[in-house]
Parts: structure tokens; sequence; C-alpha cells
């Protein structure tokens, strides 16, 4: 079995922020950047689809992807034709214009799709928002709609891959890496993290005994990863490999690994009974 046949219509969530502990380890901000974009680059031209829940900043991750989407374009027969799936929460949409969503929307067609979710995770579509004012989100809204689009991400995916993440100055329950790889485990669904580069998906791997501590960060909501250990990322990788994935900084090492996993995992039939 190639890897083409195992990522051929499957959905792969990517959770990546900026990393606090990228100047202790000796690295730019560059070189997370150019990790997301060579584990992105890969599994697009083997036929995935990426999803990510972000925004519409500039030379932001979401960008990014939309970029490679382009790029790695694949003309082929099958049924799945975009490469990239970006998730809008609630709170992040509301401050946009309905005017500006559906020139971004435009520029994407037929590389990329935006999906706008309501405070509880539905998709409303770029229709749903013409009448609903463009405005700053509350805290509450901000708490709920994350939430609610983290976990309607997790039930249309097959796997995700964290790496990176802030751990404070987050809006949100939690930081967002941390409650998405929370929904993942508890979902049981494959989950990669790669590590090296510091941050939440780092504190992640140590929580769940996948790397020995070393300094114990305490944000909110770790406590909630206690009852998890390294066997319930169900990745396909061994203790051994996920303990590699977890502390390397070499980006191709990762992706071998991550691939490697791919191909053993048992993908959860959530997402496929929904189709």
């Amino acid at each position: 079995m190639t890897y083409a046949d195992v990522l051929e219509n499957k959905s792969i969530a990517v959770s990546t922020s900026h990393s606090p502990d990228m100047k202790g380890l000796g690295l730019h901000e560059e070189h997370l950047r150019d990790a997301m974009t060579e584990i992105a680059r890969h599994t697009l031209a083997l036929g995935a689809k990426l999803v990510y829940g972000g925004d519409l900043r500039k030379d932001g991750f979401s960008t990014l992807l939309f970029e490679l989407a382009a790029r790695y374009r694949r003309d082929s027969k099958v049924s799945r034709k975009l490469g990239v799936t970006n998730y809008l929460a609630w709170p992040v949409h509301i401050r946009e214009t309905p005017e500006h969503l559906l020139q971004v929307a435009a520029d994407l067609e037929g590389t990329a799709e935006l999906r706008l979710l309501d405070i509880n995770g539905k998709d409303i579509g770029l229709a749903g928002r013409r009448d609903v004012p463009t405005r700053q989100p509350s805290e509450s809204e901000w708490t709920k709609g994350l939430s609610a689009m983290r976990l309607t991400m997790r039930q249309t995916t097959h796997a995700r891959i964290i790496l990176g993440g802030v751990v404070d100055k987050f809006m949100g329950s939690m930081p967002g890496i941390a409650e998405e790889a929370l929904y993942s485990l508890q979902g049981k669904q494959p989950i990669y993290i790669v590590g090296g580069f510091g941050g939440c998906a780092r504190d992640v791997a140590e929580a769940i005994g996948v790397l020995e501590p070393i300094r114990v960060r305490d944000w909110r909501g770790r406590d909630r990863f206690q009852k998890f250990r390294g066997k319930s990322l169900r990745n396909g990788l061994s203790a051994e490999e996920n303990r590699i994935l977890a502390s390397t900084p070499h980006v191709e090492q990762a992706i071998v690994l991550i691939l490697r996993g791919l191909t053993r995992a048992k993908f959860h039939s959530e997402v496929d009974q929904d189709r």
C-alpha cells in the first residue's frame, strides 16, 4: 500500500501557531513556518485534504495553506478537488464584512473553501452571514464559538497533526492546540505530535507521557490530559517512534514518521459516516 493510497480523499486537520520556545531552542519563526510548509506540501501532493481552523490574516497559516493548495492541486478523477478547507469560527468571521468574505471565497474557488460556522459549530455558509452585523465578539462568544468549531473539525477529519502553539494570551477555554488535541484524544482520532519546535505541542506530549517534562507550564486545561497516555494517540506509531516525532527538530524525519503512521493507523469511521 502506498502513501497515496492511504491519503487519497482523507481529511487531515492541522493545528499550528506561533511557539514561544523557538528562541530558546535556537530556532527562528521561519523554521516553524518551513516545517508547516513541508508537512502540508507532502500531504497535499499525496492527495489529502488539509483542514485548518484559522483566520484570514495576511501571511498567516491560512494564507500559506491556500498558496500550497493552488500549487499542488491535482488533476484527477476522484471526487475530492479542493485541497484545503478553512473553518472560520463564529467569533472570527463576524469581525469580517460579508463582502470581504465573498471576495476571499471567490478568489479561492476551485482550490480551497471557507466554512463559516455559527456559535454552535453548524455550517451556515456565506449566505448565512449576509444578515449578521459585522462586530467584535464577546468573550463568551470566543469561548463557545472556538470550542464548537474545534469539535466540528474533529467530526469531519480523519487525523490531526499538531506543532508549535501558544500557551498564553489565547482566546477560548484553553490554548487552541491543546483543545484540538484533547478533542482528538477523546474521539480516538489518530494524532501526530510534532514537538521539536516546543510550544503547546511539546507540552501535550509531556502531559500524556510521550516525553519527560523539561518544565511543567501550568496553562488552563492541562489537567484534562492526565488520563491519557501515549497509546491514546492511536496513530500507528510505536512508543519510540512517537518519542522521536515529539522531539525531533528535523522536519524530514517528522514527515517520514507521520506518513509511516498514517499507513498503519486505523481511521475512526465518524467522518465517513457523514458522507
